[in-house]
């Protein structure tokens, strides 16, 4: 494949601990359903706080993976 062609979606992955665990967790479950992933880009973080803590992250990212030839 010369010149590949992408589709582009956007997940949400979760964590208690880290970003990089959310990142990690949204990377892993669409793999098991899509084909060709390729490259991400984090588009936006935020997460929740109870007593003053972090309680829970929410990762946003855009996915790319190439379009399969038919």
């Amino acid at each position: 494949m010369k010149d590949p062609v992408y589709k582009i979606i956007e997940l949400t992955g979760t964590s208690t601990t880290t970003i990089e665990d959310a990142v990690s967790k949204a990377l892993k479950r669409a793999h098991k359903t899509i084909k060709g992933l390729s490259w991400f880009q984090v588009i936006e973080t935020r997460g929740s706080i109870d007593k003053g803590q972090v309680q829970h992250w929410q990762v946003t990212l855009k996915v790319g993976f190439h379009i399969q030839d038919t």
